[in-house]
């Protein structure tokens, strides 16, 4: 579950996409092992314990031939959570709100957000595919999941779809 307010996301449609991108991203799904929702996990499964700042851990992925210091609930990368942190004018480290108060810029960004909050997640889902490497069609050659797994996560978040 986010850690920001329904107020501030928007509405419980948008906490409910939130909880779809963590999900998708494999950092909240019942499997990956985390002790804070996924707000703690590093890219290839690795916990970090500190929210002062990004962990910055540059994880070498052989299945991809690259370095990602993605890390956070919604696999955030260090150079744009530099970028978000400054132009959100965030405080308080990369703390879970301030990741959720990331992915909610992104979504912005994607223009996905009129979409998330009158239930039309399959647009959303395209709309913001450019963002995250495991919603269909973003094309990183990473493992992307369909959208049907994607609107019953949602769903199972207490989204409601149109």
């Amino acid at each position: 579950m986010p850690r920001i307010s329904a107020a501030e996301a928007g509405g419980s449609n948008v906490l409910a996409f939130l909880d779809l991108i963590a999900w998708s991203e494999g950092t909240d799904n019942g499997v990956q092992p985390t002790k804070d929702s996924g707000y703690d996990v590093i890219v290839g499964g690795s916990l970090f314990t500190s929210y002062l700042d990004h962990p910055r851990r540059s994880v070498y992925l052989p299945a991809l031939g690259i370095r990602s210091t993605a890390a956070g609930r919604y696999q955030i990368l260090s150079r744009y959570w530099d970028h978000y942190r400054a132009e959100l004018d965030l405080v308080g480290g990369f703390t879970p709100a301030n990741q959720d108060r990331v992915a909610l810029q992104l979504i912005r960004e994607c223009r996905a957000l009129d979409d998330i909050k009158a239930g039309r997640i399959a647009e959303a889902i395209h709309k913001c595919r450019s963002r995250w490497a495991s919603l269909p069609g973003a094309g990183y050659g990473q493992h992307e999941h369909k959208v049907e797994p994607l609107l019953a996560a949602y769903s199972r978040a207490g989204g409601a779809l149109a």
